[in-house]
């Protein structure tokens, strides 16, 4: 897992709660770098996983909330290290469209291992997209997470539904904006 989420987790525990409240949690976790994480390095997921759940323990919060509520914090800051992707982008939906196609690969360029959700438009209007979300994963929360926080920093009122399909790891995402 990228580097840039661990370190963003660490920031959004520090300014949300205390520097002390996030030197508890990776404590806690038992990493096997002892939380010496750097935004351009590349982390095994289970970090993440005993990361998420300390969090869930110490905090008793479910961990799709943890995962939203982390997913929106990331997308500020990843806006504002790599704010260059989200050039000439009118909206959500308009970067939502070119997320695999885009975005994506401009990440993987920087981190050619990087193990990435694959996102595809099954429909799109001006308002409305119906998007599906693969990921072995599952963080379709982190996802939502991210859709929000992109919402708002376009200026988008989203309504969002999430749905499970029956293919594993695979969620469809109703939006729309306006």
């Amino acid at each position: 897992m990228l580097g840039i989420v661990f370190t963003s987790l660490v920031e959004m525990l520090e300014e949300n709660v205390s520097p002390e409240f996030a030197d508890e949690v990776l404590t806690e976790a038992n990493l096997e770098n002892d939380g010496a994480f750097t935004a351009v390095g590349y982390y095994p997921f289970y970090e993440m996983e005993k990361l998420l759940g300390v969090l869930v323990a110490k905090t008793q919060q479910p961990a799709e909330v943890l995962l939203h509520d982390f997913g929106y914090f990331l997308f500020g800051r990843l806006a504002q290290t790599h704010g260059q992707m989200m050039a000439g982008k009118q909206g959500l939906l308009d970067a939502l469209e070119i997320l695999d196609d885009d975005i994506h690969v401009q990440v993987r360029k920087l981190y050619p291992d990087a193990d990435l959700p694959i996102f595809t438009v099954l429909s799109r209007t001006d308002d409305a997209m119906l998007l599906r979300y693969y990921s072995t994963r599952e963080l379709y929360s982190l996802a939502e997470g991210l859709m929000d926080g992109a919402a708002a920093h376009f200026g988008d009122r989203l309504t969002r539904k999430t749905v499970k399909t029956q293919a594993p790891h695979t969620y469809e995402f109703s939006l729309k904006v306006g």
